[in-house]
């Protein structure tokens, strides 16, 4: 599977957020973005998963172009900053609410999925009594669950403490090896060169740098 953006370019009110963003990513490899706040690589990920639209470009899945062919990229896994599930409902209970959508998975699969990111399936605990560590452990594990062609995860370590760097850092390199095609966004290093294959380096909306890690 490959991702190709193609002179992308989003205004809004204005202001360039991404400006002539070229790219060809492949599955079975980790592409990092990195950069200072505000430079666009959320504003990236929203571009290329389909949940913006782009002012002018194209995004292509293999031979099917995104916005034509299809709304939002399919099989598709994300993680976006300031991710907020329903905080009435337990961490299981959210993920079966997010699972009925496509129907893909049961409730042994969301089990799974929440035991290996270390929290109890069973865990009485609604979402607003979670620690900011067990919701970004939550966010991580939806994110996971459907075992998704392309990951998108921004930053998916914040608010995380040591062994639970190590435990996602092994279910990225796990996914990795499954075949699926991953992008993260990240400010530390542990993150950008333990990871990935591939580093793009991004100020103003622009991918001003590139390199293999």
């Amino acid at each position: 599977m490959r991702l190709i953006a193609c002179d992308v370019t989003k205004i809004i009110k204005g202001n360039v957020i991404l400006s002539h963003i070229n790219l060809t990513m492949e599955s079975g490899n980790i592409y990092c973005f990195s950069g200072p706040n505000g430079c666009g690589k959320t504003m990236l990920f929203r571009a290329l998963s389909g949940l913006i639209s782009i002012s002018s470009g194209t995004i292509l899945l293999d031979d099917k172009v995104l916005k034509k062919d299809f709304s939002v990229l399919p099989n598709l896994g994300i993680l976006l900053e300031n991710v907020s599930l329903y905080p009435d409902l337990t961490g299981c209970e959210n993920l079966e609410y997010l699972a009925h959508f496509q129907k893909k998975i049961n409730r042994t699969d969301i089990e799974n999925a929440l035991q290996r990111v270390g929290l109890d399936p069973h865990d009485k605990r609604n979402y607003a009594k979670y620690s900011l560590g067990m919701k970004q452990r939550l966010a991580i594990a939806q994110a996971f669950m459907e075992k998704p062609d392309i990951i998108m995860l921004d930053e998916p370590t914040n608010s995380l403490d040591q062994d639970a760097v190590a435990m996602v850092h092994k279910i990225i390199l796990e996914e990795k090896e499954r075949g699926a095609l991953i992008l993260l966004t990240s400010h530390y290093q542990n993150d950008i060169y333990s990871l990935t294959d591939y580093v793009y380096y991004m100020k103003n909306g622009t991918l001003y740098s590139e390199r293999r890690a």
